[in-house]
């Protein structure tokens, strides 16, 4: 079920989001974690009384998310989630663990603990999230949360190329986890990651993020 809210997700280029962009991150995440399927065909105002907005923003946002290439235009009936195959999902998490991973462990001596400590709150908001079962407020803590470490690297075009892969995956296995009592274990290696960035610990950060990776993919196949 789509929760009857609109996200606060990251500021883009350091200014607060519109509420056309908020209602397409909203759709995006719901996307990512397989609430809306693959192959079906959505109408905006079917969509807008699922998230309790308007038609128009959810149009426009829609709008947003085909020319990203995440949904096509159904003429008269609205818009058909694009499918991803199997071989896309591998390159999509090949390119993400060539930047995340050696990004990641390079952050054990360069980030100010102060910045990574900053991060925690929202790794205890992915933990509650899945907790609870709310899997958009899952995605939307869980796109906080890499995008906002991947930034203390001081890369921007670094954080955008993450953020473009981001949006063209699948989440399909959530559900599943969720129903299995396995999501918060997940969840938690969120948690585990920032102790080993606070310790200072180049190895164990390294093999937090590769096995955090390696799952984020297995929830990728887990259609």
């Amino acid at each position: 079920m789509v929760p009857q809210h609109t996200p606060a997700l990251p500021t883009l280029g350091g200014r607060k989001p519109s509420y056309r962009e908020r209602v397409a991150d909203a759709l995006r995440a719901a996307l990512i974690a397989g609430e809306l399927r693959p192959g079906e065909v959505y109408s905006a105002p079917g969509l807008a009384a699922r998230f309790g907005v308007s038609a128009t923003p959810v149009r426009e946002a829609m709008l947003d998310l085909a020319k990203e290439g995440l949904v096509d235009t159904v003429p008269n009936k609205g818009f058909r989630v694009t499918v991803v195959s199997e071989r896309e999902l591998d390159e999509y998490t090949h390119i993400r663990s060539l930047i995340e991973i050696p990004t990641t462990a390079s952050l054990a001596t360069t980030a100010d603990p102060a910045d990574l400590e900053a991060l925690r709150p929202v790794a205890e908001e992915i933990v509650s999230s899945a907790a609870s079962g709310d899997l958009i407020a899952y995605i939307e803590a869980d796109l906080r949360f890499h995008l906002g470490l991947l930034s203390l690297a001081g890369n921007g075009h670094l954080v955008e190329v993450v953020r473009d892969l981001r949006r063209r995956s699948r989440l399909y296995g959530l559900t599943a986890l969720v129903e299995a009592g396995r999501l918060e274990a997940s969840a938690e290696e969120h948690l585990d990651l920032l102790d080993a960035l606070t310790a200072r610990d180049t190895e164990r950060t390294r093999e937090v993020m590769t096995r955090h990776l390696g799952h984020v993919r297995g929830m990728w196949a887990a259609r």
